[in-house]
């Protein structure tokens, strides 16, 4: 499993942990993951998704799944979740 959110792209940042001593050793800052299941209304569906709690946030501040999914750039979405975008945008057309 991808530590990738499927809704926002994050993906995990690279850094360093610092000492008191100022030494600097590699670390991974990993996003919020968590798995969320979405109901579509407009498709009739639900789905399981892996999804940041930014991207939950997201997805309140729209209002549904759907609105959130026809407004999101597709580039952030993963390969899945473009293809349900292409015929949510189909299906409200």
């Amino acid at each position: 499993m991808s530590k990738k959110c499927e809704l926002t792209g994050k993906i995990p940042l690279k850094g360093h942990n610092v000492s008191h001593a100022n030494n600097k050793t590699k670390r991974r800052f990993l996003p919020n993951l968590k798995k969320v299941k979405f109901k579509s209304e407009l498709l009739k569906r639900s789905l399981r998704l892996t999804v940041s709690n930014a991207g939950v946030r997201s997805v309140d501040k729209k209002g549904s799944f759907d609105q959130f999914l026809i407004s999101a750039k597709s580039r952030d979405l993963s390969l899945r979740l473009k293809k349900l975008k292409k015929s949510l945008v189909n299906k409200s057309a």
